[in-house]
């Protein structure tokens, strides 16, 4: 037996919103770092905060990530 359906919506507590952001953030951080890692690919992710704040992910291989 799995897991019910769940609702995606907006978290409407800003405290409960920043707290979820901060987990899931680390958890894709942490996904993206194993995919580059498992499967030899190039992986590059950027995250911006409801704030603006960037939070940004690169694979080695790349020398300055995300700079245009």
């Amino acid at each position: 037996m799995g897991r019910g359906k769940i609702v995606i919506r907006r978290i409407d507590n800003h405290t409960s919103r920043q707290v979820t952001f901060s987990k899931r953030r680390k958890g894709l951080i942490k996904k993206a770092k194993e995919l580059a890692i498992l499967c030899d690919a190039e992986v590059g992710l950027l995250i911006f905060s409801s704030s603006g704040k960037l939070y940004e992910f690169a694979s080695t291989r790349f020398v300055h990530p995300f700079l245009f």
